[in-house]
């Protein structure tokens, strides 16, 4: 298995063999070859924008003498009413870019919008919100770069690019102090730079991995909010902590009072609602 990561202009290309394949006929059946015109995208709900730089890309792929102007930049709040940006050129051009570029940027800005709420209601506090690996396949770029739009951080890309001993590796190596050690001398043994975080389902657990050592940060799986106060205190300064599992927009608050440095939610890229827009001809 190749361990490339499929750049941008990759996933954009898939999406557009997808939706054009042989051609949009419908535009040229309709539409003359030699028909110039415009469209701005019309935001028509409150949020975060995101994939603006994503919708100039799809354009460039499609047609690169397509005109871009941006308004509003990837990270900004907008209003309904807002105009984002327009694009102008081959009709025929945009209408076959119209429909990639809302669900890229339609989904993009709803992370976006959804994990700047939840920034907002612990923004006081010195906790980092995370995402997660629950993201659409194949979307993980532009889903975790949304979360950042949004005033998030990116936990993980992959599997690749950090060693995370989770319950699984636990219960299938024979235990959490032989999984930490087998992770340590793996890391050795192969002259990698990767780091270790280390899940842990009780106070047990988290005694056993506190003696054994060597790795960065540990991560505490559906402890309560008055147990990770306790977790959070046994760790102290000496690995980073982070809470995982079953934290809701209700109770977050409550988790990120308990001194812990990270939280991570995977509902921030697999529970969305897409912002509402669209992409309209300025006639």
């Amino acid at each position: 298995m190749s361990n490339s990561i499929p750049t941008i202009y990759e996933l954009i290309e898939l999406a557009i063999r997808e939706d054009i394949g042989s051609g949009d006929h419908s535009s040229m059946a309709t539409i003359t070859a030699e028909t110039k015109g415009k469209m701005n995208l019309l935001v028509k709900q409150h949020g975060i924008l995101a994939g603006v730089g994503v919708a100039r890309m799809v354009f460039s792929q499609i047609d690169p003498s397509l005109v871009f102007k941006e308004y509003i930049h990837d990270g900004e709040l907008v209003m309904p009413g807002d105009v984002a940006f327009d694009v102008s050129g081959d009709v025929r051009s945009l209408l076959a870019s119209e429909r990639l570029v809302l669900n890229f940027m339609q989904r993009m800005s709803g992370i976006a919008t959804e994990t700047n709420r939840l920034v907002k209601l612990v923004q006081d506090l010195p906790v980092k919100l995370l995402d997660t690996r629950k993201t659409t396949p194949n979307m993980r770029h532009l889903e975790k770069l949304a979360v950042r739009f949004g005033g998030g951080y990116n936990h993980r890309f992959g599997l690749f690019d950090m060693i995370m001993i989770k319950n699984n590796h636990v219960d299938f190596a024979g235990g959490i102090a032989k999984a930490i050690q087998m992770a340590r001398d793996y890391v050795e043994r192969n002259n990698l730079r990767l780091g270790i975080e280390v899940e842990v389902r009780n106070f047990e657990e988290l005694e056993t991995a506190l003696e054994v050592g060597g790795f960065q940060r540990v991560m505490f799986d559906n402890f309560s909010p008055d147990d990770m106060r306790k977790a959070v205190k046994l760790v102290a300064s000496r690995f980073e902590t982070e809470a995982s599992g079953g934290i809701t927009e209700e109770t977050l608050r409550d988790y990120a009072e308990t001194g812990v440095d990270f939280i991570s939610i995977g509902a921030l890229t697999h529970q969305i609602k897409s912002l509402d827009m669209s992409l309209r001809a300025v006639i």
